[in-house]
């Protein structure tokens, strides 16, 4: 597959991933509404079962806004943009492992192959950040060795 296909593929499956965490944590908002709703306790608004509910509601809330940032800012990652050096939006391969440099998700699998997707903001990125394929790096004791970025 070429580099772009690739990276489109990568950028498809990491959009594909948060909206599905988007559209299982407004189920699960929903849920808590309704069963703060068909809820038969007292009809207070400081009853403690349904502060309890707005509590959990409002902690997916903001699990679903992260999200959607974290939406916004994959967003920008162009998979037409072939870079020689390790940027954000860059896949790069080394000697241990894969990786793609965007958002803070974890694991993805591509064509059969794992990607650990980063983001700008952790040591691994700022340890490789403007190096380009030959060129190596080291995190905890680790050194890396860049094979291809892209």
């Amino acid at each position: 597959m070429d580099k772009e296909k690739l990276k489109k593929e990568i950028v498809t499956t990491c959009m594909n991933t948060l909206e599905k965490s988007v559209e299982t944590i407004r189920e699960r908002i929903a849920e808590i509404i309704q069963t703060a709703n068909d809820y038969e306790g007292d009809h207070d608004i400081f009853d403690p079962f349904k502060e309890d509910m707005m509590k959990k509601k409002d902690l997916q809330v903001k699990q679903m806004e992260k999200h959607l940032d974290e939406i916004k800012v994959l967003r920008k990652a162009d998979p037409k943009r072939i870079s020689d050096k390790v940027e954000f939006g860059s896949v790069v391969i080394t000697d241990k492992q894969r990786m793609f440099v965007s958002v803070a998700l974890g694991k993805v699998s591509v064509e059969g192959d794992t990607y650990y997707v980063i983001s700008t903001q952790v040591p691994a990125y700022q340890a490789m950040k403007d190096l380009k394929a030959g060129e190596s790096f080291s995190i905890n004791n680790n050194k890396f060795v860049i094979q291809d970025v892209f």
